[in-house]
């Protein structure tokens, strides 16, 4: 594992299984320099037991910058839970999951993620007190971060389109959303609200076929929809979609979405500029949902205060612009170096 290429300085990385659930999980806790390793569980089909490693130390470095940028007191961490037919997700496995993260004694706090939902996590919440996102410490809906995540990554778009086209509003612009989960179709509302032409995917037809009548979107294939021409590009699905191969094939001038972990390699960020792309970071866009569930978590917020927080991200990704224009280097490269500044003084 520590030559592993996604291992960064990692402070643990647990492995757990339970042979009575099928449970397979493995926790990565980058860092606790600024407080509890604080990141989602992602329930997912992997090919491989290094496919879940990789995903595990990459999200939970992510979780590390995000929170630091968000200028949370917590840490980054992430679980990641392998799941196939014979190990279906089940609330068993999500007790033992529970039993997991206790054993960590708060060194990580979970909370949802891909595949996990916030019924999943009263489940686990039956067996450790180290859950966020729950309706019963939210201040305000139901728990549930994805609103706040679109929330944030729609007012992040609003940025880079002030900053790289110089308009000061989206009606008429043409955004392609890929993955219409959680944040994904609420994203599509409030974009669509303020008069966007939408273009979205998904691999579920009738997630797709909802938002094209709800919204008047242009419905295009998953693996397509990054390459057409669009004003802007916001990938809501999995991460590593940019890399050597694929940003040639880019007809956007802003990158702005809330996947996790988008670019496959650091060099993809300077790809990224060198092709002129304003790319927004996505730990930094993306940070609405555990800027909710981390001030829920932590006691003493309101609606109105975490909102406010939540409007602070396009003031943080318009510094980022001004550097990466001022300096010639990437958004991204700028973004890692902030992050890790304020991890380091922590220290």
């Amino acid at each position: 594992m520590f030559d592993h290429p996604s291992f960064d300085q990692h402070e643990r990385v647990v492995y757990a299984h339970d042979a009575a659930t099928g449970l397979r999980a493995i926790v990565a806790i980058h860092s606790t320099a600024r407080g509890p390793g604080a990141g989602g569980c992602r329930f997912w089909q992997y090919n491989s037991t290094h496919d879940a490693l990789a995903d595990a130390l990459r999200l939970s470095r992510g979780m590390s910058y995000k929170n630091a940028m968000a200028g949370l007191p917590l840490g980054g961490g992430k679980a990641v839970v392998m799941i196939d037919a014979r190990s279906p997700k089940t609330p068993a496995m999500l007790e033992a999951f529970g039993r997991f993260v206790d054993s960590l004694q708060g060194q990580y706090i979970t909370a949802e993620d891909v595949g996990a939902s916030v019924a999943d996590m009263e489940i686990v919440a039956t067996r450790t007190r180290y859950v966020s996102g729950l309706p019963r410490t939210a201040v305000s809906s139901d728990g549930n971060p994805s609103p706040k995540t679109a929330l944030g990554v729609y007012l992040g778009i609003k940025a880079a389109v002030k900053y790289k086209l110089n308009k000061n509003e989206l009606r008429g612009l043409t955004v392609a959303v890929q993955g219409l989960g959680g944040v994904g179709f609420e994203l599509c509302k409030l974009l669509a609200a303020d008069g966007v032409r939408l273009r979205v995917a998904d691999v579920r037809e009738a997630v797709t076929q909802k938002a094209s009548h709800q919204f008047d979107a242009a419905v295009s294939a998953p693996d397509q929809i990054l390459f057409e021409r669009a004003d802007v590009v916001a990938p809501c699905a999995l991460g590593a979609i940019f890399d050597a191969n694929t940003i040639p094939k880019l007809q956007t001038s802003i990158i702005a979405g809330a996947a996790n972990n988008q670019l496959a390699t650091a060099e993809d960020g300077a790809r990224l500029h060198a092709a002129g792309v304003l790319y927004a970071p996505d730990y930094v866009i993306n940070a609405g949902g555990i800027i909710s569930v981390g001030r829920e978590y932590l006691g003493g917020a309101t609606a109105e205060s975490i909102t406010a927080e939540i409007h602070r991200i396009p003031v943080r990704l318009t510094e980022i612009f001004e550097r990466s224009s001022a300096t010639h280097r990437p958004t991204s490269e700028l973004a890692d170096e902030m992050a890790r500044q304020l991890i380091a003084e922590a220290r």
